[in-house]
Formats: C-alpha cells, sequence, structure tokens
C-alpha cells in the first residue's frame, strides 16, 4: 500500500470544507490541473454528502473517513462511511447517461452518482449489508496517459 493521507471527520455538512481543502493541497502537489481538482473537488463533496445525508439516522452521530492515496498516475480518493448501507448495482455506461432525456426520468438520488461518475475516470461503490459503504473515486493524472502510449 502506497503512503496516504487520511481524514476522519464528523458526519456534518459544516466539515466538508477541510475535505474540500486536503484534496486541494494533495491533487496540487500532485501536478493535477486547476480543473481536474475543481471537478475532484465536486464528486468528493457529493460522496460525502451522501454518506452525511443517507448512511445515519437524524441525530444520530457518525463519522466519514476520507483518504487521498496516488498510484500508477492516479489519484485515489475512498470516502467510507459505517452507516447504513444501501444495495447499488454498476449500471452500464449507456443506461447511465442522461442525454436525449427529461429530468424527470433521472432516478431520484442518483444524480450524485451520476455526477461523480462524470467528473471522474472511475468510481466504485463498495458496500456491506448495514456496514456502511466506501465509495473509491479515481482520477488519471493529465499527461499520464500520454506518455503510457508514447510507451507502446
Amino acid at each position: 500500500m502506497n503512503p496516504y493521507i487520511g481524514l476522519t471527520i464528523p458526519a456534518q455538512a459544516e466539515y466538508l470544507d477541510i475535505v474540500r481543502l486536503t484534496l486541494y493541497g494533495v491533487a496540487s502537489k500532485a501536478g493535477f490541473s486547476f480543473e481536474d481538482i475543481e471537478d475532484m473537488k465536486v464528486a468528493v463533496a457529493e460522496a460525502c454528502n451522501n454518506a452525511i445525508l443517507h448512511a445515519y439516522e437524524q441525530g444520530q452521530p457518525g463519522t466519514i473517513e476520507i483518504q487521498y492515496e496516488q498510484q500508477d498516475g492516479f489519484l485515489q480518493i475512498s470516502v467510507r462511511d459505517e452507516g447504513n448501507s444501501f444495495h447499488y448495482v454498476q449500471a452500464e455506461s449507456d443506461t447511465v447517461a442522461l442525454h436525449h432525456k427529461s429530468i424527470s426520468e433521472a432516478a431520484v438520488g442518483g444524480l450524485g452518482l451520476f455526477l461523480m461518475q462524470a467528473l471522474m475516470d472511475d468510481v466504485q461503490v463498495l458496500t456491506e449489508s448495514g456496514k456502511g459503504t466506501q465509495v473509491v473515486l479515481k482520477k488519471q493524472l493529465t499527461g499520464q496517459m500520454n506518455r503510457k502510449e508514447e510507451m507502446v
């Protein structure tokens, strides 16, 4: 396992600025562009918001663990809660797209995941029955793909 930077925050919206600021520092140090960092900040905020809104019963205390890890030209961000998990089925990329659909056809509660998938290179949602949810987001460092293609 590569070294990582980790945070544990209360599952409350007022702590999201810490998550976003830490992401900015980590991603800047790794060489990500401003645009990629902004995309990642939105995706991570969506993952945290899902945990804040859905993982814990109203009024119940809870925490969210966030890990930022660089690996193989990617930044991997893991957002984990220990609250109520949900049944998640990975959709085919064709079925996720909302092109040529009205907003009324979008699944309620599914727009956050759609947004994460649109902004990141890879999104995985890992659930265990009643033991929490982990969202793993990956973003490739621009230029890494070009370097790999040049090697071929």
